[in-house]
Formats: C-alpha cells, structure tokens, sequence
C-alpha cells in the first residue's frame, strides 16, 4: 500500500485561508469584508459572513454596493457549531467566507476553554477541547471556500514573576497555533491602516504583506489571480476529494463507503494512485487509536457532476 503519491510539483486548486487579527477598532472587519469581495471578482452575492458579534455584521451591510449573505451563529460557540455553519455556507454557493468573531470559538461561551473546564480532570477537558479545534480547523481547511477569520485581540501580560509583571504585546485571542495554520495572518493596527505580518509567503507579500496602507478589493483581486494562476481543478473534483480526505479519520470502512458513493468519472479522475494514499492515510488512524471525528467535519456537501466529469 502506497503512503504517498509521488508527482511533479504543481500549484493547483489553491484556495486561500486569511487570519486577521486585532483590538476593537483596529479594521479587521471592514478590511476582511472588502478584500473577500475583491476575492470573489467583486461579486458582493458570492461573499458570506459567519457573526458571531452579536449581528455587528449587518451594520456593514452597504460597504460592498450590494448586499452580501449573512448568518448569526449565537452561542454556544462549540468548535463543532462553527463547522455546521460553515457547512451551511458552502451549501449556499458562498466563494468567500469571512468569520468574524473565530475567538468565540477559543474562549467565547461554550468554546474550547468552556469545554475543557466542564471536565473535573482538567487532563481530559483539554483533550476533548483540543480534539474539537482538530476537527474544526481540519472542516476550515478541506471547505471549498476561500476563508477569512477575524480575531480579537488584547494586551498579555506575564504574571510568572507577581513583583514584575512583563507585558507581552497585543496577542491574538485563539488557540497558539492557530493563525500558523493560515496562508497568510496579520496583526491590524491604526483601524487597518498599518499591518504587522505574522506569516505571509514571499509571492504574496507584495499584496499582503506590505505593512502599510489600507487593505481593499483591489488587494483581493490580486489575490484572486494569484490563485487563478494555479492550474484549474475541477470544484468537483475539489469537493469529492475533501469527502474522501475526511472520510479517513473515521477509518478504512468509512472510506471504503465514501469511495463506493464517489462517481465513477471522479475515481476515474484521481486515479488508483490517490485511492492508495486515501487508505494508507485511513489504516494509519485506525493503528492510531484515534476516536472518529465528529460526523459534519465529513458532511460537506458533494453536489452533482455539473461540470461534465
């Protein structure tokens, strides 16, 4: 059984994962709004914002010239309720994503430090708190949407020696690793005006990465055609494979069913080669002991060929 499938490198089906970070007032909101419009080919009708401040959100309904779609995830905001929404704006043909609050889901009400704290051992909390971000962040990084989160942010303060407490700086509210799992993450200052870069690979620092001025649509279209210029894959292709990926943290038997659900066309597609590594991958989560992820992260919706395949 092949682990791997061997190929000549190629920037393909890319899709992009923004993390914008910031206090209250620092930009992040309307500059997360306006790059993701310039993403979607100024398609306000293609841009989708997951709130979870309280319907902030709609204040910034006008911004685009056009409406834009809109959802209000109310507590608890569980890693596992953050995936559902996020599924349901895949299956509403979102192209681009902006969530603003993902700090909800590390330390808002029934988020990930909630979760751990409802444990008497705090050993086990933290492990089913951290086993739900997995899941959740694997459902960000598999979705067939181009994603921009928005975290909150303060001032840390080092108490580890009481008599000379040692400040930190402005640190983003989420999980440590968090916004390294991102293409490209930013710290907003000055209302979105000046930028300080966290990660950002070299051929996008001329858009993000800059460190001044306001970020906006023309920002996003050029991002737009930086990932147009990978080689195009088939969204289908993209959905199948992602349902596949998924289905392997549940084991051989649950990729064997998602295999014999996936078209012909498709299989025929991604060849025997990829079928391999999907069951390498899934016979090396069982050997791990792993539990099964929660049922939605592999619930993404298929849709039909409509692309002829």
């Amino acid at each position: 059984m092949s682990t791997l499938k061997i190929r000549k490198a190629q920037r393909e089906g890319a899709r992009v994962l923004i993390g914008l970070a910031g206090v209250s007032g620092s930009g992040k909101t309307y500059t997360a709004l306006q790059v993701a419009c310039g993403l979607a080919r100024g398609k306000a009708s293609k841009v989708g914002m997951l709130d979870t401040e309280n319907r902030r959100g709609s204040l910034y309904a006008d911004i685009l010239g056009e409406p834009f779609l809109i959802g209000d995830l109310l507590p608890p905001f569980s890693p596992e309720r953050y995936v559902a929404a996020i599924r349901e704006f895949a299956d509403a043909g979102v192209d681009v994503l902006v969530v603003d609050s993902m700090s909800h889901e590390w330390e808002g009400t029934g988020g990930c430090e909630d979760i751990a704290n409802a444990e008497r051992n705090s050993v086990v909390g933290w492990k089913r708190a951290k086993l739900q971000h997995k899941a959740m962040m694997q459902a960000l990084l598999q979705c067939p949407m181009d994603v921009i989160v928005c975290l909150r942010a303060r001032e840390k303060v080092d108490f580890s020696d009481p008599k000379a407490p040692r400040s930190l700086g402005v640190q983003p509210i989420c999980e440590k690793n968090f916004l390294f799992e991102m293409t490209a993450s930013l710290l907003m200052e000055a209302s979105g005006e000046k930028q300080t870069v966290l990660k950002c690979p070299a051929d996008l620092v001329p858009i993000l990465g800059r460190g001044h001025g306001f970020l906006g649509q023309q920002d996003g279209a050029d991002l737009r055609a930086w990932i147009d210029g990978a080689k195009p894959v088939s969204a289908s292709i993209t959905r199948h494979r992602n349902v596949l990926e998924a289905a392997c943290e549940q084991g051989t038997a649950a990729l064997r069913a998602a295999w014999e659900a996936t078209p012909a066309s498709v299989k025929k597609t991604l060849g025997q080669a990829t079928l391999e590594a999907l069951k390498a991958s899934a016979s090396a989560f069982e050997k791990s002991g792993k539990p099964d992820a929660p049922e939605s992260v592999s619930k993404f919706a298929v849709g039909g060929d409509d692309d002829g395949l």
